[in-house]
């Protein structure tokens, strides 16, 4: 009993380390714009929650593509993941600069990223992004 317990617990370090990694090297893809490969790490109904409002996939990537929202750096501070059967959740607290419209802005976020194990891999099925208070935010 006691090896199956430390099994399963190495494998869900080794889950969530992936989780991790593939969140990181999602930042990276959107930095680069790089929207064919988020187009195939998005789940076809995934949602995206965002400051100014909530849409799927199609609308995302197309943002991303067009440059109406530019992810230039995600300079992460704190990371965690649980992991439930097939889904990890993946808490990330961020500062973000982006360049939204035309305007280059910085916010702190702590983003949360759902994914999916499916047959082909780790799917993103929710990305949402929750502006975090300041000293002297109101």
């Amino acid at each position: 009993m006691f090896s199956a317990i430390q099994f399963s617990f190495g494998q869900d370090e080794a889950t969530k380390q992936e989780i991790i990694e593939l969140s990181k090297t999602k930042w990276q893809w959107m930095a680069d714009k790089e929207a064919d490969k988020l187009a195939e790490l998005f789940d076809d109904k995934s949602v995206f929650v965002h400051m100014g409002g909530a849409w799927g996939k199609e609308q995302e990537v197309n943002i991303i593509r067009s440059g109406g929202i530019w992810y230039k750096k995600a300079d992460i501070h704190e990371v965690s993941v649980e992991i439930i059967d097939n889904t990890a959740i993946l808490l990330n607290r961020i500062t973000l600069i982006a360049e939204v419209g035309g305007n280059e802005v910085s916010n702190p976020f702590e983003v949360t990223e759902v994914y999916i194990k499916k047959a082909d891999g780790w799917k993103l099925g929710s990305l949402s992004f929750t502006k975090l208070m300041g000293p002297g935010d109101r």
